[in-house]
């Protein structure tokens, strides 16, 4: 969940170690990197080449998975391919998916878990977002609902209908 701090809290033991998928997946304008190519000065498996001096953007990002100690494991972003975030302008969580495996989030236990999130902050008045680039599908507890694609700034809103199994859902660019 995109979180700004100066250090990392709620799972202080965890470390990035070999993981540097944020090197990869997010836009860094400040060293002229696109989204869903390696950084130059990241080496995969051991890290950023210029970590005393890299952007004050990737100084303050920590994931999730670095954050919040309930998120298990397997949600380390370079055994899932996901890197998980929260939206600071909309609380929404967004699922980051490496773009070299864009199926990912549907493997188990990631979709299971990403519908179970999408449960809970629906009650919230908050949901679940994966991106594989700038293509957006929208996790709800039932269903998940392609909204193309879309930037993090992008607005919409979720309209429910029932239908023969239920309930299904749409979303409505604002």
């Amino acid at each position: 969940m995109v979180q700004f701090r100066s250090q990392p809290a709620g799972a202080a033991a965890r470390q990035c170690g070999t993981c540097a998928l944020c090197c990869k997946v997010y836009h860094v304008p400040a060293v002229d990197k696109r989204a869903g190519v390696w950084c130059r000065h990241c080496e995969p498996g051991v890290g950023c080449a210029i970590h005393a001096t890299r952007p004050l953007h990737c100084r303050q990002f920590f994931c999730l998975w670095m954050t919040d100690a309930n998120v298990p494991d397997a949600w380390k972003p370079d055994h899932s391919r996901i890197v998980l975030t929260i939206f600071p302008g909309n609380g929404f969580l967004y699922a980051q998916v490496d773009p070299g495996a864009p199926q990912a989030w549907r493997q188990a236990p990631y979709y299971d878990d990403l519908r179970r999130m999408a449960k809970r902050l629906n009650e919230q008045g908050r949901h679940v977002i994966v991106f594989v680039g700038d293509v957006a599908t929208l996790i709800m507890p039932e269903e998940a609902v392609p909204l193309g694609k879309m930037s993090a700034q992008d607005n919409f809103r979720v309209e429910a209908a029932f239908g023969p199994k239920g309930p299904t859902y749409r979303a409505v660019r604002a």
